[in-house]
């Protein structure tokens, strides 16, 4: 269901909360999220604000991942979603977002950006090994 999205946030400078002035309008009204999974690539494609086009990243087979180590930057084949910790239901349904953990051919990597809203998944390379020996 979508969300309202008004700017009654925020406070008078003396600390006051501001009052609602006019109702609410159909364009402050948010959208239904856009839930990336592992797939064939499939793209929707929105109408922005100021008639701009918003690509959302429905599905991914690749990713754009990026050895900090080397430095260097390579496209490569997403394979599997391995944790999110954004959301235990995301984690569940194997759903893309920002922090969340995929498996590629190159290794593990953390992704740092917003496949929803930016259509494309970067990703920075873990360095980190997760030993489940004690």
């Amino acid at each position: 269901m979508p969300q309202w999205h008004g700017g009654m946030l925020k406070r008078k400078p003396t600390g006051g909360k501001k009052r609602m002035w006019r109702g609410k309008r159909a364009f402050e009204m948010g959208g239904l999220p856009t839930e990336t999974l592992a797939g064939s690539t499939k793209q929707r494609f929105r109408r922005g604000f100021g008639g701009s086009a918003k690509v959302q990243l429905a599905q991914a087979d690749w990713a754009v991942v990026t050895n900090k180590a080397t430095g260097k930057t390579s496209k490569t084949k997403l394979l599997r979603v391995v944790r999110n910790p954004a959301n235990v239901d995301y984690q569940r349904r194997r759903v893309i977002t920002k922090g969340a953990i995929i498996d590629t051919e190159l290794g593990q990597a953390r992704v740092t950006s917003r496949p929803g809203q930016d259509g494309v998944i970067n990703a920075i390379l873990s360095t980190e090994k997760t030993s489940t020996s004690k």
